[in-house]
């Protein structure tokens, strides 16, 4: 016969392992994540993506986690393109930045557009393992030393602000916009008509307060990353 009180004593004390998934497309430094993550806890479950779009189709076909590590640096992204994407269409999901970036005014604008904490790629294993252990314990982590830009950019401030009030596909359409894409071929990789397309460029117009493509465009390049420049090709 089954003890009752045990039972109820074992499913209290049980408790799943914790969930990561790793957003890197750099072999290496991604065993170098997995690696600290079995440290802190040697029981996790480690999902990995080298790309944006393999990260949401992870996500998308059920994987529950309890920690996205991101790298800003990503295929098919630029800035903090990626970071935003992930806050809108995952909010309840905690996003922290593992980037060789760690300069102030980036560190600020990452944590501005919604990441629970940023991780310097430069630290030693011992503080990569108590940097997750810390995000996992519901800490802010910020590098060592870090201190806020004394002043920051209005004009970036609110840019990011307009920008988080866009919907997922808004933000793709938008991602497509800067590639130079046409409706018709933003429609074509979207799988949609262009009246939909068109409906999504007008409202990305309204909510970034600008009249054209290409001053949207102009708009989101002042949340690219330091080295990006506008002009880069994509």
């Amino acid at each position: 016969m089954i003890d009752a009180a045990a039972a109820a004593q074992s499913l209290e004390t049980y408790t799943m392992p914790e969930s990561f998934l790793v957003v890197d497309d750099h072999p290496l430094f991604l065993d170098a994540m997995k690696l600290a993550i079995h440290t802190a806890f040697p029981q996790a479950d480690i999902a990995e993506a080298d790309s944006l779009a393999s990260a949401f189709a992870t996500i998308d076909k059920g994987g529950s986690f309890d920690l996205v590590l991101l790298d800003l640096n990503m295929p098919g992204t630029r800035g903090f393109e990626g970071l935003l994407e992930l806050r809108a269409r995952y909010p309840k999901l905690p996003v922290v930045i593992v980037s060789a970036i760690d300069e102030a005014e980036t560190i600020h604008r990452a944590m501005t557009c919604g990441a629970s904490g940023y991780i310097s790629k430069a630290v030693r294993k011992p503080e990569l393992v108590g940097a997750i252990q810390g995000v996992m314990n519901g800490e802010v982590c910020l590098p060592s030393g870090y201190e806020p830009p004394d002043v920051v950019a209005g004009e970036t401030a609110r840019t990011i602000a307009k920008l988080k009030q866009l919907t997922p596909q808004q933000l793709r359409v938008l991602n497509m916009l800067k590639q130079g894409l046409l409706n018709k071929q933003i429609a074509h990789e979207l799988n949609v008509g262009e009246t939909t397309v068109k409906a999504h460029v007008s409202e990305i117009l309204r909510k970034l307060g600008v009249a054209s493509r290409t001053q949207a465009v102009i708009e989101v390049s002042r949340v690219m990353l330091p080295q990006e420049k506008p002009s880069d090709k994509e």
